[in-house]
Formats: C-alpha cells, structure tokens, sequence
C-alpha cells in the first residue's frame, strides 16, 4: 500500500491541517517513518495560513501549525495518496470526481463510527470553544486511524 494519507476538507486551514498534524504526530510517536502525511481542501486558496482559531488550539495541544501552507486538491494530489481521509460527504464527491473513488473514505467512517455520525464538524469562523470540540473529535478519530494505518504498513 502507498502510505500516503491525505486529509480533505474545505479550505485547508482547520479540520484537515489538525487532523494531519494529529496523524503525524501519532505515526512518529509509533515510529512509522513509512508513512507520509499531507492535506489539502477542495475550496481552498493555495498559501493560506491554518486559521487562527486551529492554531491556537493546535498549540494548546502541542501542536505547531504555523507553518502550514493551504492548497488546492488537484488530480496529483489525489493520484498521489494511498488513503484520503475527508471530513464531509462532499469532499468525498470531489475525490471521487478527480479519481480517487477507490481510496477515498469518509474519516468518522473509517474511523469505526456509526453511520450518521462520519462527518466532522467545521469550525471555521466560531468561536475557540468549537475548535476545540472539533479538534477533541478529531484525536479520538486520528487514534483509530493510527491503528488502522498501522497494520497496514507492517
């Protein structure tokens, strides 16, 4: 398997940079230097910074998102992944529409949740208390995810 995880959402500044943050924090703390970890949105304006609001929360948890730099999903990005991780049905939609149908995944669903519950929240433009939530949601789904990439890359 390719053990490129990217991550989708809409414009790359909150949802997906936390959760790729997340990831690779947890795939270096098991020491799985095998496994690269990206993320793009599919509104996103290249460049953007992470928003403020998943910045601080990021480094309330530890977490150092000021280096991150959004972009655009494209078909090579797409193309270049071994799993994509979205936070919502249209995202999957998108991925699907530039060819990645067959390793695109909903993250509430991959990460065992019941249907119904596979979306992630989007706290763009809330207040710090929604980041939060979102970025609490996002570490119980990334804990699963870490198993699952794990024994896949062994």
């Amino acid at each position: 398997m390719n053990t490129h995880v990217l991550f989708v959402c809409t414009g790359n500044t909150c949802r997906s940079p936390m959760a790729e943050a997340l990831l690779r924090d947890a795939v270096a703390a098991r020491g799985l230097e095998q496994v690269r970890v990206s993320s793009a949105g599919t509104g996103a304006w290249d460049g953007a910074p992470a928003s403020e609001g998943a910045y601080l929360v990021g480094l309330e948890n530890g977490l150092d998102l000021s280096t991150h730099s959004a972009r655009l999903l494209t078909r090579e990005l797409v193309r270049g992944a071994g799993l994509i991780l979205v936070m919502s049905g249209h995202h999957l939609a998108r991925v699907a529409e530039l060819g990645g149908e067959a390793k695109v995944h909903l993250l509430g669903a991959y990460a065992g949740r019941d249907e119904g519950r596979t979306e992630v929240t989007d706290p763009y433009g809330a207040d710090l208390a929604s980041y939060r939530a979102t970025f609490t949601e996002l570490q119980e789904l990334i804990g699963a995810v870490v198993s699952r990439v794990a024994g896949t890359v062994r």
